[in-house]
């Protein structure tokens, strides 16, 4: 069954797949401020999402399956593990001749299934791809996902760390915890939750851009993600 098909009857046509608008990528830091709660209900809103129907978690494969029994597996298969085929066989092959550092990728990887166990049962749908050129803000400053190619089921922090690795100036995860407090929203283990689904889409998204040499990229990631701990610890410890 066609990707966008099967989100539309899974979100009961609850969610728009054709939205018109603006590209979110061309919001100004000063425009986010004023908007961004619309992102944050937007991801609700996915998450929200009756998937009883659904098991597994990861990306949804071909079959719009998800096809690992835990978060953890999903990890290993996404960080740790070489495809048989595709763009990503013998990826390893890289290490020492990119930007990838085998001892970094790996040390943070390793932080990834360090917090696995606390994302372990939830179970959400999830764009899995909320980087602002993927997204649409329309007239009246609602927000929507307009590529579903990567949606799967896993923690709804993934849509969140996603933001913030893609504009960190914009303090998604600062403004979240805030959002939640404001709107009575229990995020149990917020800091481990939403490390475990940073580090993986980090270091994920550093691999792609090492594989096609991108520095500038490479070096802004990794800087994201060395100040992630920090900026989680001192978000909870201010507001413990």
């Amino acid at each position: 069954m066609n990707r966008d098909i099967f989100i539309k009857n899974l979100t009961k046509d609850k969610i728009n797949l054709s939205p018109k608008g603006r590209n979110a990528n061309e919001l100004t830091p000063e425009e986010f401020e004023g908007c961004y709660e619309n992102f944050f209900d937007m991801i609700f809103e996915i998450a929200g999402t009756d998937i009883s129907s659904e098991t597994g978690y990861g990306e949804f494969n071909e079959d719009n399956n998800a096809p690992f029994d835990t978060i953890e597996a999903f990890i290993k298969a996404e960080l740790i593990e070489e495809p048989t085929e595709g763009y990503w066989k013998n990826w390893k092959q890289m290490f020492g001749t990119t930007f990838l550092e085998e001892d970094y990728y790996y040390k943070i990887a390793e932080k990834a299934l360090k917090y696995a166990p606390f994302c372990e049962s939830k179970r959400f749908l999830v764009n899995n791809n909320t980087f602002f050129r993927n997204m649409i803000v329309d007239e009246s400053g609602k927000t929507y996902c307009a590529d579903w190619g990567r949606a799967g089921i896993m923690d709804f922090m993934m849509d969140f760390a996603i933001l913030d690795l893609n504009k960190p100036y914009l303090l998604v995860p600062e403004k979240l915890y805030e959002y939640a407090k404001k709107r009575n929203i229990q995020i149990e283990n917020f800091k481990e939750r939403f490390l475990c689904m940073a580090y993986t889409k980090g270091i994920a998204t550093l691999r792609w851009h090492a594989s096609i040499d991108d520095l500038e990229s490479c070096n802004s990631i990794v800087k994201s993600i060395n100040e992630l701990e920090d900026r989680m610890s001192k978000l909870t410890s201010e507001t413990a």
